[in-house]
């Protein structure tokens, strides 16, 4: 047999039938009964469940207002639109004028800042960058409540706390329990079972869709596409995955009724079997609504959709993709086999294979409830160049913090502060005596301190953003508890009076999940120490994932959404030895630039 190279395959070409080959699994006794199968779980049940207009909607509750046309407002950008607004074709790229041009009776909301003198952040007229920080703390609060909800009345499910706006929940768990109650018949090994435990399950019973929701059709053309479904179509019949996701609609449905009658906000959600799928299908209809993607639908979902509206094949992924195949849709790249997509793009490209395949295996993980970091800070549209002008900034990010502070004893009373961690070239911390009253002025006058430390005798400086944080935040125990504050400032490499190389050289930074950009502290941030830093990272987060409100929140209602949750292995940073060849240019190589 030869050695020749594989031909490169052009074109579109029909896709196998074998290509969705995973979707009626046989499920046996031993599975159902089993705890331990996690992802690879056939009777896996995920949701993502999405807050609509999430900031819009909170200042809606707050103002008591129900179909009046508003946007919210930061600084001079639209960042939030809610549903009547967009009847009016008003998106988060518009100008306020054109928004108002469009909708006289809008109402523009700015959202709430602190300036100084304040304890708490306020809705204030005539607003200005240079003197006031942008607070989202209301709608962390209000995040908080719904995520409260959700942990009250789902037990026994896995919660991951996706945004501020959306989290997953896996159902597998209290699903099961369910399904044994549900059809006691399924609790015991039948005596006859001729396989013993890896005997198959009995065929399932039908399933009314009555009230759970859009079930997503299994044909897509027009005329099937129906709100709901009494039963599956006979042509395709019901497996007891179905069953599951009709129970997990069920809980689904109860909880986001609960938030709405309770809260007064409207939940969006998508059920399949994995995070992909479920964050796919919950803009499938959009407001107040949950939709239900069977396995049986998955295919016809799938295949018609632009490959590069998935996270991760945009960007320079997917345009070596495209140029590659000559192809534009999930359909269109199906017929290449694994053996070829691996060859031209590397061992790593199993993933583009399996997730064209609707496969992720991407667990949902509930996340701490207690931050070990709290942080609060400032980019100055007006760099500060006397020390003097830096206590002006500091009141004001201690109004944050104590209020943050504050919201988080509400929550967790037992909250504290653990010893800060070694100080830094470019920062200042220092431990704090407990005090249950941790008020601004207490907080401020600890800044002020440590800003005095800092900037020391110097009588030129050129400082562009400043933090301050809480470090090591632990469950409080007795005795005296401690706080870290920590101030970034740019200084130049003369007044620093040292290299700079050793922080240049520390990599703090994630890969932002909406835009696939690798976003960077800078360097004047990192200061060394580990936990400081990941709160730094963690505030720097959370303003990026702000910014894109102004870039896609116009498109939610309409475009298919794309899961933020990474669906890649994990990076393992290796020392580059010598530049690979161009010819060996491969999947992961074309990922970290698509990424870059």
């Amino acid at each position: 047999m030869s050695g020749s190279p594989v031909k490169p395959w052009k074109g579109k070409a029909k896709a196998a039938d074998t290509d969705f080959d995973d979707l009626d699994p046989v499920i046996t006794y031993r599975q159902l009964y089993s705890q331990t199968l996690g992802v690879r779980d056939p009777l896996r049940v995920i949701a993502l469940c999405d807050s609509d207009a999430f900031y819009a909607a909170c200042e809606m509750v707050r103002l008591g207002v129900t179909d009046q046309p508003l946007v919210v407002l930061q600084w001079e950008s639209i960042i939030a639109v809610n549903y009547p607004a967009r009847k009016f074709g008003i998106s988060r790229m518009d100008k306020i004028k054109d928004a108002k041009a469009r909708c006289p009776e809008l109402m523009v909301i700015h959202v709430a800042t602190y300036k100084e003198g304040e304890k708490e952040p306020g809705y204030w007229e005539n607003v200005d960058s240079r003197t006031h920080k942008v607070s989202l703390d209301y709608y962390r609060r209000e995040s908080m409540k719904i995520l409260g909800m959700f942990k009250e009345m789902l037990l026994d499910a896995e919660i991951e706390k996706a945004s501020i706006d959306e989290a997953f929940i896996d159902f597998t768990k209290p699903v099961r329990a369910i399904l044994l109650q549900r059809y006691p018949y399924l609790a015991e090994l039948p005596k006859d079972a001729p396989n013993g435990m890896d005997t198959a399950l009995p065929p399932p019973p039908q399933i009314s869709w009555d009230n759970l929701g859009f079930l997503i059709p299994v044909d897509t053309s027009p005329s099937n596409d129906t709100d709901t479904n009494s039963t599956v179509q006979p042509d395709h019949p019901c497996t007891w995955h179905d069953v599951a996701l009709a129970i997990a609609a069920q809980l689904m449905h109860d909880v986001r009724e609960a938030v709405r009658t309770k809260l007064g906000y409207t939940l969006s959600a998508g059920i399949a079997r994995n995070k992909f799928l479920a964050k796919l299908s919950a803009s499938y209809r959009k407001p107040n609504s949950q939709s239900i993607l069977r396995n049986s639908a998955i295919p016809n979902y799938l295949k018609p959709m632009a490959f590069q509206k998935i996270r991760f094949l945009g960007g320079k992924l997917g345009d070596a993709l495209a140029k590659e195949y000559d192809v534009s849709n999930v359909e269109d790249l199906l017929s290449v086999s694994l053996e070829e997509m691996q060859q031209k793009f590397g061992e790593g490209a199993i993933w583009v294979y399996e997730i064209l395949r609707g496969i992720d295996r991407t667990e949902v993980k509930a996340k701490s409830a207690v931050n070990k970091s709290m942080l609060a800070s400032k980019n100055l549209p007006q760099p500060i160049t006397k020390a003097s002008e830096g206590h002006h900034w500091i009141r004001v990010l201690a109004a944050e913090l104590a209020l943050r502070l504050k919201d988080a004893r509400e929550a967790n009373p037992t909250s504290g502060q653990d010893t800060g961690s070694p100080r830094s070239e470019r920062s200042k911390q220092a431990a704090f005596p407990f005090n249950r009253d941790f008020n601004v002025d207490v907080i401020a006058a600890a800044g002020d301190k440590l800003w005095k430390d800092l900037v020391g005798s110097a009588t030129t400086m050129k400082v562009t953003s400043v933090q301050l944080a809480f470090t090591g935040i632990e469950t409080a125990e007795s005795g005296l508890q401690s706080i870290a504050g920590f101030l970034g400032t740019k200084r130049t490499r003369e007044e620093d009076g040292a290299d700079s190389d050793a922080n240049d050289a520390k990599k703090v930074f994630f890969v932002c999940s909406r835009c696939n950009k690798e976003v960077r502290l800078p360097t004047s941030s990192i200061s060394g120490d580990e936990t400081a830093d990941d709160a730094a990272l963690e505030e720097m987060k959370m303003e990026h994932s702000d910014w894109h409100f102004a870039q896609d929140l116009s498109k939610e209602a309409d475009d298919p959404a794309t899961p933020r949750e990474p669906l890649k292995e994990p990076v393992k940073k290796k020392k580059r030895v010598k530049e690979p060849p161009k010819k060996q240019r491969g999947y992961r190589e074309i990922f970290y630039e698509a990424v870059a």
